[in-house]
C-alpha cells in the first residue's frame, strides 16, 4: 500500500486521473490533460499505470481535429467494487456497486434497531458477506464499505456521537469494529451527506452545480456540494436543517435545542399528529407503540397520495414545514437545486416536491438571479446506501494498493 508524502500525491493524482475518466464516460489523453491541469507526460504515465492494474481500458478512437484520432479511455467497472451500507433506526440497507458507481446487488433488513452493536454489527456483517457470495464478487476486488447513518458523529474516529437507536451507541466506535468483522476499511458519514455526493457521481446534477439535499428518513437531514465537494464545517455536522429552530417557544428537541424542525415535519411528528387525528391512525393500522416510523409514516403518505383527506392533510402540513427549511438552506447557500433524498419521500415525493418548490421559488433571496429547483434523487429510497459506496469509490481507496512506478 503507498505510503509517505510522495506516494500519497501520487495516489491522488491517480485518483483525480480515475475520477474524470468515470466522469465523462469515455474520454481522451488529451482530454484529461486539458481537464485536469496534469502534463501530457503525467497524464501518459498516470494511465499507463491504471492500465496495467486494469482499472482502465482503451475503447476505440475519437474524432480527429487535424491529426491522428485520439485513443478513447473508459473505466472497467468490473475492476472494483464498493459496499455502501445505510444504518439507520428501522432499517439496514446493503448495496454493492461496481467502480463506476453503477449498483450491482442490494439487500434491506429490520431488527437492529434494538439490538446493542455488539449484535447488530455481527448481523450487518453477516449480510454484506452474504450480499457479495451471491453476486460472486471475488473478496479482493472489494475495496471498502461506506457506513452512512445519522449525526453528529466523529467520522475520523469513526464514532457516533448520538444515542440512537438506543443509549449503547453513544460513542460506539461503529466503523473501526465493521472494519475488524468485515476485515475491510469502513468509512463513516452522515447519510444526507452521502445521498448528495452520490447524486453528483451518478451525474444527475452539473458538475459545476451549487445544490443542497434535505434527506428524510426516520429524521430529517440536510447536506450541500459545490462542484464536487461537500460542504463539512469544522467536524463534518454541518446543514443539519432537521434541527434548526423555527419555534423559540416550542419543545425541547433530543439535539438539546428547541422547536426543532424536524419535530413539526418529520417522519415522527406526521405519525404523532395522525394519532391525534379522530380514527387515521386505526384506520390506516399504525402501530400504537410506535416502534417503526418508517412503517408507519409510509401508510400515511399512501393514503394521502391516493386522496385520504386527512392523510393529505398531515403531508401537506409537513412539507409546508419543510419548505421553511429548505428555503433557509437555498439562502444560506446560494443554491440553484434542491434535491429530494431518502425512503420517507418514496411514496409522497411529489407531494413534498411541489409544495417545496413553489415556496423556494416564491421565498428564497437570490430568487431574482436564478431560479431554485426542487426534484426529487435519482437514487430514490437508496439514495445514502448508493453514496456510502461512491464515497469509497470517490476515497482514492481503487489506487491505494497499486505500486509506485521505479
Amino acid at each position: 500500500m503507498a505510503s509517505g508524502p510522495v506516494a500519497a500525491s501520487r495516489s491522488k493524482t491517480r485518483g483525480v486521473v480515475l475520477n474524470l475518466i468515470r466522469a465523462a464516460h469515455t474520454v481522451s489523453r488529451v482530454e484529461l490533460a486539458a481537464n485536469s491541469g496534469l502534463t501530457p507526460p503525467t497524464i501518459t504515465q498516470v494511465v499507463r499505470e491504471l492500465m496495467e492494474h486494469g482499472l482502465v481500458v482503451e475503447v476505440g478512437r475519437g474524432t480527429s481535429t487535424g491529426g491522428k484520432p485520439p485513443t478513447l479511455l473508459q473505466l472497467n467497472a468490473q475492476a472494483r467494487y464498493s459496499v455502501g451500507i445505510l444504518f439507520e433506526r428501522n432499517i439496514c440497507v446493503v448495496i454493492v456497486a461496481d467502480l463506476a458507481g453503477h449498483l450491482v446487488a442490494r439487500t434491506s433488513f429490520h431488527g437492529t434497531e434494538l439490538l446493542p452493536p455488539d449484535q447488530a454489527l455481527p448481523l450487518v456483517a453477516s449480510r454484506v458477506e452474504a450480499l457479495l457470495e451471491a453476486v460472486g464478487v471475488e473478496r479482493d476486488k472489494v475495496l471498502g464499505a461506506g457506513l452512512v447513518s445519522y449525526g453528529p458523529q466523529d467520522r475520523q474516529a469513526g464514532v457516533l456521537l448520538t444515542h440512537q437507536p438506543t443509549a449503547e451507541w453513544l460513542g460506539y466506535p461503529i466503523a473501526p469494529k465493521l472494519s475488524e468483522l468485515l476485515d475491510l476499511p469502513v468509512l463513516l458519514d452522515n447519510d444526507a451527506a452521502a445521498a448528495a455526493i452520490g447524486e453528483y457521481w451518478l451525474g444527475a446534477v452539473e458538475q459545476n452545480s451549487t445544490y443542497g439535499c434535505i434527506y428524510m428518513a426516520s429524521g430529517i437531514g440536510g447536506a450541500v456540494v459545490s462542484e464536487g465537494q461537500t460542504y463539512r464545517g469544522s467536524s463534518s455536522n454541518s446543514v443539519e436543517i432537521g434541527h434548526i429552530s423555527i419555534d423559540l417557544a416550542g419543545a425541547e428537541c433530543g439535539c438539546g435545542n428547541r422547536g426543532c424542525l424536524e419535530n413539526y415535519a418529520g417522519p415522527g411528528a406526521v405519525i404523532r399528529q395522525a394519532f391525534a387525528t379522530g380514527d387515521l391512525a386505526r384506520r390506516l393500522g399504525l402501530d400504537p407503540l410506535g416502534n417503526d416510523y418508517l412503517a408507519d409514516f409510509a401508510l400515511i403518505a399512501a393514503a394521502a397520495v391516493a386522496g385520504d383527506p386527512a392523510a393529505h392533510e398531515l403531508i401537506e402540513h409537513s412539507a409546508r414545514h419543510l419548505a421553511i427549511g429548505a428555503v433557509t438552506m437555498a439562502t444560506l447557500f446560494d443554491l440553484d437545486l434542491i434535491v429530494l433524498a431518502g425512503p420517507s419521500f418514496a411514496t409522497a415525493g411529489p407531494i413534498y416536491q411541489t409544495l417545496i418548490e413553489h415556496e423556494v421559488q416564491q421565498r428564497t433571496f437570490a430568487r431574482r438571479a436564478h431560479p431554485v429547483r426542487v426534484v426529487q434523487s435519482v437514487s430514490g429510497s437508496d439514495a445514502a446506501a448508493i453514496g456510502g459506496a461512491v464515497l469509497v469509490l470517490k476515497s482514492g481507496l481503487a489506487t491505494l494498493d497499486l505500486p509506485q512506478p521505479d
